[in-house]
């Protein structure tokens, strides 16, 4: 079972391709349901869990047991909302729900291109929506009646997944 049986609140995995709106998605989320945010970008910089720089993507190469040790304390006490563009490494055990991101390609291009994102590093995270990557990667790693694949096109699709995310946080139980 994916649910630590002493947590009180759930843990939410939210991820996707970058551009589809997690950091956005978690924010709003956590102020909403009263959760704790966890972006793994910024504390992969903050903490250098990682093993260095890749020039041809532009992003450091996380080093995936220094991040797991690092969240481990956090995720068993329940309550945190994990935000990440993957979710193959995360013990299964540590969350109740998984959300996917999901953009259409144009508006995903768009955003990225507005990033800087260029050649080997655009390619790569356009093709990883189109071929749905994460979403397979998730229901490939976790319980498939906890992945939940929702659209983030718009400011009102944002709104839309915070307010039903929230929904579900406020009706979670805890096993007992």
């Amino acid at each position: 079972m994916a649910q630590d049986r002493k947590r009180q609140r759930p843990n939410i995995l939210i991820t996707g391709t970058p551009g589809t709106g997690k950091t956005t998605t978690s924010s709003a989320l956590a102020d909403a349901a009263q959760l704790r945010h966890v972006s793994v970008g910024d504390l992969v910089k903050e903490k250098s869990l990682h093993d260095g720089w890749d020039d041809e993507l532009q992003c450091y190469v996380i080093n995936e047991d220094l991040v797991c040790d690092e969240l481990e304390d956090l995720m068993d006490e329940g309550g945190i909302i994990v935000d990440y563009h993957g979710c193959d490494f995360f013990p299964e055990r540590w969350f109740d729900r998984v959300v996917v991101l999901q953009t259409e390609n144009s508006i995903l291009y768009d955003r990225l291109t507005k990033r800087g994102y260029d050649g080997a590093k655009l390619s790569n995270n356009i093709e990883c929506e189109i071929f749905q990557i994460l979403l397979e990667e998730a229901k490939e790693n976790y319980q498939e009646n906890i992945v939940v694949d929702l659209r983030s096109d718009t400011v009102e699709d944002v709104a839309r997944n915070v307010e039903t995310l929230s929904n579900w946080v406020k009706n979670w139980q805890p096993v007992s």
